[in-house]
């Protein structure tokens, strides 16, 4: 009897019967799709139908069922989530060894969603996350040596080594956040200073399905649609918080259906353009004055919640590699870009070795570099400081001045 039965065995009939559901959602094999060729004006094209890729909650029409992309968006979204899975391992790696300490929560299994939704995003847009945030800190302009470095807590990385996992920043990314679920009321914050300054722009607001039952997060909603801010609310759905199935901790595990008015939609998000399309689907409803929308991501991670978390107490590794065959958001992908003659197996070997020179690269750079001087506490204390201006230390006899 493995952990899942054993867990079955010990619910209720209705807490059974859910988590069979949830069971059965993360291990079904992707949905078969229809792949055809055609001739576009930059190209070959991937198209298909992908009939079971959204649920729709308050809302009459939804996103295209059919989606595609030409070449040259395939082999860019390919590359960007091998950039990510990759970056991950290394981040995995270097935890092991002690380079990298404190928290640290991996995003593997969920590049569809970063790079799906970027992808559909405009420049200006804002976004906000929780603590997994590598993966979207990259989508959001930072390389993954200023990703790394932070990590290692070192001086060039994105934050000059004082966040660390949690707390990465770049221009309209506002950062990862250790709190669970009050990143989603900045986030409604975010998206009223959108509307406020009269910007065509939406923030979109990342919780993960363990923070879904925080008050916070309704609390937002309420306000989001009072105000009918621009806001996106999504909620990456992994099939865990912790270690806790969705179906045992939430009562209405259909998270893109939590609010009575506010419309939703659940999206595959393992299937990167099915993520491109309901994203932008989103975005148009939100920038239109229609007020917020939630959209539901269906992913699952590789890894533990944490580097603390073996992640196999509470779940089987053969369910872990049930959804690496059947549901990759990466080999699937692949798969149907050469399936469509859009790229070769030779080309997208060219684009592994490529990424994996990026990766090595910020490795070296991200043990090597120095880490910022002890002084360094001193500062960003005051965002305008005076001339001269001192900071006390820990005891009533240090000062130092600071100059920034």
């Amino acid at each position: 009897m493995n952990n899942y039965t054993k867990i079955i065995f010990r619910l209720q009939p209705n807490g059974r019967r859910l988590l069979q559901q949830q069971h059965k959602q993360i291990s079904s094999p992707v949905p078969l799709l229809v792949t055809s060729i055609r001739e576009a004006s930059g190209g070959a094209t991937l198209e298909y139908d992908a009939p079971n890729a959204y649920k729709l909650h308050m809302l009459e029409q939804g996103p295209s069922t059919h989606v595609s992309c030409n070449r040259e968006e395939g082999l860019d979204y390919y590359k960007k989530m091998q950039v990510i899975r990759r970056m991950e391992a290394s981040a995995n790696n270097m935890y092991k060894s002690k380079l990298i300490r404190g928290f640290c929560h991996l995003y593997s299994g969920q590049e569809a969603v970063c790079v799906g939704m970027k992808g559909a995003m405009d420049k200006n847009d804002s976004l906000i996350t929780a603590y997994r945030a590598h993966g979207w800190t990259y989508m959001m302009g930072v390389s993954v040596t200023g990703i790394l470095a932070e990590l290692t807590g070192r001086k060039t990385g994105c934050a000059e080594g004082r966040g660390g996992s949690m707390h990465m920043y770049a221009p309209n990314f506002y950062g990862g956040n250790g709190i669970v679920g009050a990143q989603v009321p900045l986030g409604a914050g975010v998206a009223f200073a959108h509307k406020y300054r009269g910007e065509s722009n939406v923030c979109v607001a990342l919780y993960g399905d363990g923070a879904a039952n925080q008050g916070q997060v309704f609390e937002a909603y309420n306000m989001a649609k009072l105000w009918l801010l621009p806001c996106i609310f999504v909620c990456e759905n992994n099939g865990y918080g912790m270690g806790t199935s969705s179906a045992r901790a939430s009562a209405n595990p259909n998270f893109y259906k939590r609010c009575e008015y506010i419309p939703g939609i659940w999206v595959d998000g393992m299937d990167i353009l099915a993520v491109r399309e309901a994203t932008r689907f989103a975005r148009e409803w939100c920038t239109s004055g229609k007020g917020p929308m939630i959209m539901e991501m269906a992913t699952y991670r590789y890894f533990g919640h944490s580097m603390s978390d073996p992640g196999t107490s509470y779940r089987t590794r053969e369910e872990i590699q049930d959804v690496r065959k059947s549901r990759d958001p990466i080999t699937s992908f692949r798969e149907k870009l050469i399936q469509a003659k859009l790229a070769t197996e030779d080309e997208f070997k060219n684009i592994d070795i490529e990424v994996k020179k990026i990766i090595e690269d910020a490795e070296s750079h991200a043990q090597n570099d120095s880490e910022l001087h002890v002084d360094e506490l001193y500062s960003n204390v005051y965002s305008q400081p005076p001339p001269n201006f001192k900071i006390r230390g820990c005891d009533n006899f240090t000062f130092k001045e600071i100059s920034k």
